[in-house]
């Protein structure tokens, strides 16, 4: 039996177009055991980052990804 999706919400501030959604796609699906990574774009505000996995994957992992692709201020979000 397979374990359960586990979803981890990020805030991620000064993303601006589709090539920011790219860039931080690219690098935080390059983490291993990362099965999908969903941006919901809000120029001028945070923008929502939900990456999912099949199993733990630390926080500071995800955000040293996000920090490699531009934008070191992204927080854990709910």
């Amino acid at each position: 039996m397979s374990n359960p999706a586990i979803s981890e919400h990020f805030l991620v501030e000064g993303m601006t177009c589709n090539h920011c959604v790219a860039s931080v796609t690219e690098e935080v699906s390059a983490i291993e055991g990362v099965e999908s990574v969903s941006v919901d774009l809000e120029v001028g505000g945070a923008s929502r980052v939900i990456v999912t996995s099949d199993a733990p994957i630390p926080v500071e992992t995800i955000l040293a990804a996000m920090s490699e692709a531009g934008y070191p201020k992204a927080t854990v979000g709910r």
